[in-house]
């Protein structure tokens, strides 16, 4: 299975293009929340509804995930915390999201919100015990923000990670943790793309300038993770002992190479 994952689009169009694009060579499409951008000139909702359409086209060339992110939040529920009820749309395309479990072929999916006070968090925690229960071969979390104390969470002076969700990696061991938030972290010092957790792999695309996203495509019948941005094209063995040894991608497969580039 090749699993692409974006997150951080912040409503460039030329991106939510280029995905449209990538998705037809992808088994499913991860879009790891903050789809909108709070400092854009078009209001929320208008983003929404032009957010909603490229779901939909993503949708049509591949299996799509998506998840809330702190930029996604436009209303609140009942005990007051905000919530991203616009996000909720997409499943009338047969797109899961936020609290949603999906399962593709081993692979069991956990599609989590951003939580915004202690009743999210508790939600989370309930979600991510009852899809513990129904655990596949391989268990996926799709969740905006990167673990606390990980170098997908390095920001150049500090971490930006949620310490809850290194909690219940540490907890519940899932195999693989899909991430974004952090823009900086696979570009600065001491950050990265991917790290591991024990026996779980965490991975954060980050954020770049321009209409390529920066994306990491985790091949799990290689098994493989590539990462491709402005700053290179690098790989993680996902077979190897609990050290994570990123190195240059120097014989890249021939669907890496046949995925949509932009001028």
């Amino acid at each position: 299975m090749k699993c692409l994952l974006v997150a951080d689009l912040h409503y460039d169009l030329r991106k939510f293009d280029w995905v449209v694009e990538a998705a037809a060579h992808m088994d499913v499409v991860v879009l790891a929340g903050d789809h909108l951008d709070l400092a854009s000139a078009v209001a929320r909702p208008a983003q929404a509804i032009v957010v909603e359409k490229y779901f939909r086209r993503i949708r049509e060339r591949a299996p799509l995930l998506v998840c809330s992110g702190n930029h996604d939040l436009d209303s609140r529920d009942a005990v007051g915390e905000l919530t991203s009820k616009w996000l909720g749309k997409a499943r009338l395309y047969d797109v899961p999201t936020d609290g949603d479990a999906y399962t593709i072929g081993d692979t069991l999916f956990s599609v989590c919100p951003w939580w915004d006070g202690e009743h999210g968090r508790a939600a989370v925690a309930a979600q991510l015990a009852r899809d513990a229960a129904d655990r596949q071969s391989r268990w996926v979390w799709v969740y905006h923000a990167p673990p606390g104390d990980s170098p997908t969470s390095w920001a150049g002076s500090r971490s930006f990670g949620d310490p809850a969700l290194r909690d219940w990696i540490e907890r519940y061991e899932p195999d693989i943790v899909l991430c974004g938030h952090v823009h900086q972290s696979p570009f600065t010092n001491g950050g990265s793309w991917a790290d591991r957790i024990g026996h779980t792999w965490v991975f954060n695309a980050g954020h770049q300038i321009g209409p390529l996203p920066a994306h990491i495509v985790v091949d799990t019948d290689e098994p493989e993770a590539y990462w491709i941005s402005l700053a290179g094209a690098e790989q993680v063995h996902l077979d190897d002992a609990a050290k994570v040894e990123i190195e240059p991608i120097m014989d890249a497969p021939d669907w890496l190479i046949d995925m949509p580039r932009v001028a």
